[in-house]
C-alpha cells in the first residue's frame, strides 16, 4: 500500500538514495520475518486469541503514529514496530489452520484464510495511489488503522479460543476449582518444569526448526518468489499518474483469485485421490504434485510481464504476465502451507512463522537491491533471471520433498507422527 507513497516520502523525508527510499517499505517486512518467532511459540503457551489481540493492538498503535512521524528515523522506527505487531496472522494463521480443519479439508481452509493477505497487497496501493494524489500520504496510515480499529472490536467480541491445549488447560482450571482436586491436569501440562524453563523452550523453537528442518527450510526457499519493478515500470515506463498506475495491480489481485478458486479445492482433491491410490490414511507428501506446475506458471508469467514491459508493448499485456505470475505464487504458498502444516500439526504456528521467515526476508532485501538490478540489466533480463531462478526452485524443492520428505520427516522430534 506504500508503494506509490514512495516519491512524496522521499521528499519528505529527504532520503539520500533509493535504498534508504525503500528501506521505509521494506524495514516493515523486517520485522514482520521477526515477529513469528516471538509470536507462534507465545501463542502455543497462552493460546491464539491472546496473542492475536494483543500483537494486533501493538500494530494499531504504532500504525497510527508513523502518519504523525516528522524525521526518517521516526517512520523507521514506527514501521519496524508495527511490523512485529502486524505479524500475528502470518505466525498464527497455520497454527489455526491446523486447529481447526482435518488434513482433508486444510487445501479449501487454506483458500479461504489466503484470501484478504494475498488481496491487500493488489487492492492496498490502489488505495495508496489514490490517497497519495488526492490528500497525502500520512492518510495511508490512517485509512488502514481506522479499519484495523473495526478489525480489532469484532475479534474482541466473536473471536473463540482454537488451541487445544489452552482449551483443555481452561476446562482444568475449572474443574480444579470446583472439584478441590488439585491434581487434575491435562495431557500438555508440565507441572514439574519452571515458568522460565517453559518460556525458553518455547522462544527456541521456531529458531531451531529454522535451522535444523530440512521440511522448513525448503517449502520457506520454495515460496521466496518476488516482484518488485511493478511502481517503476506504471510510472517510469509508461508514464502513468500514481492513481492509474495503481489499478495495474488489480491483475495480481485477479490472479490471486483465480489460484485461490482452482487451488483450495484441487489440493483437497488430489489429497483425497493419493489417498485411496496408495492405500494410505494421508501424509504430507500428498500436497506435493500440485507444486510442479508452479514451475510453468509463475516463471511464466515473469518472463511475459518483463518482456512486454521493456518493449512497452499494450498495458494489459505486461498485466497478464502478472496475474499468471500471482495465480502461480498463491499455488505454491498453498501447497508448501497445508504441507508444513499437516507435517507439524501441534507446532504448526512456529512451523509456519519459521518457513515464513525465508519469504519475508526475500520481501525485505530484494526491493533495497532490485531498482540497481533494473538498471543495470534492464526489466527483460531481469525479469528472465528471476524467472530462471525460480523455475529451478519449483522443481527442484518438490522433489526433493515428494522423494525424500517422509524420511526427513521422521527425524524430527516435532513432526506430526
Amino acid at each position: 500500500m506504500l508503494a506509490p507513497a514512495l516519491p512524496a516520502l522521499a521528499d519528505e523525508f529527504k532520503t539520500s538514495s533509493g535504498i534508504e527510499t525503500y528501506l521505509i517499505m521494506s524495514i516493515f517486512l523486517l520485522a514482520y520475518a521477526v515477529g513469528p518467532f516471538i509470536l507462534a511459540p507465545l501463542s502455543e503457551m497462552y493460546g491464539r486469541v491472546v496473542v492475536l489481540q494483543a500483537a494486533n493492538m501493538v500494530f494499531l498503535i504504532f500504525n497510527t503514529v508513523c502518519g504523525f512521524s516528522q524525521t526518517k528515523a521516526q517512520i523507521l522506527a514506527f514501521r519496524f514496530l508495527s511490523g512485529l505487531g502486524g505479524a500475528a496472522p502470518q505466525a498464527l494463521g497455520g497454527g489455526v489452520l491446523s486447529d481447526c480443519w482435518r488434513a482433508e479439508e486444510r487445501g479449501s481452509a487454506t483458500a479461504v484464510y489466503s484470501l484478504a493477505p494475498f488481496l491487500g497487497p493488489a487492492i492496498g496501493p490502489i488505495a495508496g495511489g489514490y490517497l497519495v494524489q488526492y490528500l497525502n500520504w500520512r492518510w495511508i496510515f490512517w485509512v488502514v488503522s481506522i479499519a484495523d480499529a473495526v478489525v480489532q472490536i469484532l475479534a474482541f467480541l466473536f473471536l473463540p479460543e482454537t488451541y487445544p491445549p489452552k482449551i483443555l488447560a481452561t476446562r482444568a482450571k475449572k474443574l480444579r476449582k470446583s472439584s478441590g482436586n488439585k491434581d487434575l491436569h491435562t495431557e500438555y501440562d508440565r507441572p514439574d518444569r519452571s515458568f522460565i524453563k517453559i518460556l525458553l523452550n518455547n522462544l527456541e523453537r521456531p529458531f531451531v526448526m529454522l535451522f535444523t528442518q530440512p521440511t522448513i527450510q525448503l517449502t520457506g526457499l520454495y515460496r521466496a518468489y518476488f516482484l518488485a519493478s511493478f511502481p517503476m515500470v506504471w510510472e517510469d515506463k509508461y508514464h502513468q499518474e500514481p492513481g492509474r498506475a495503481s489499478l495495474n495491480y488489480l491483475s495480481l489481485g485477479i490472479g490471486f483469485v483465480i489460484g485461490l478458486q482452482v487451488s483450495g479445492p484441487m489440493i483437497d482433491k488430489v489429497y483425497k485421490k493419493l489417498k485411496v491410490h496408495y492405500n494410505h490414511p494421508g501424509r504430507p507428501e500428498f500436497r506435493v504434485p500440485l507444486m510442479f506446475p508452479t514451475a510453468i506458471i509463475a516463471p511464466g508469467g515473469l518472463l511475459l510481464y518483463g518482456i512486454s514491459a521493456h518493449f512497452k508493448t499494450h498495458w494489459i499485456v505486461p498485466n497478464i504476465g502478472a496475474a499468471m505470475f500471482a495465480a502461480g505464487l498463491i499455488l505454491s504458498f498453498q501447497c508448501a502451507q497445508t504441507y508444513v502444516v499437516d507435517s507439524y500439526e501441534r507446532y504448526a504456528a512456529s512451523a509456519t512463522g519459521a518457513a515464513a521467515f525465508i519469504r519475508t526476508m526475500a520481501g525485505f532485501s530484494f526491493p533495497l537491491f532490485a531498482p540497481g538490478l533494473y538498471k543495470a540489466v534492464g526489466v527483460a533480463v531481469g525479469n528472465g533471471i528471476l524467472a530462471g531462478i525460480a523455475a529451478v526452485i519449483c522443481l527442484a524443492a518438490p522433489a526433493v520433498m515428494w522423494k525424500y520428505g517422509e524420511r526427513i520427516r521422521a527425524r524430527s522430534q516435532y513432526c506430526a507422527g
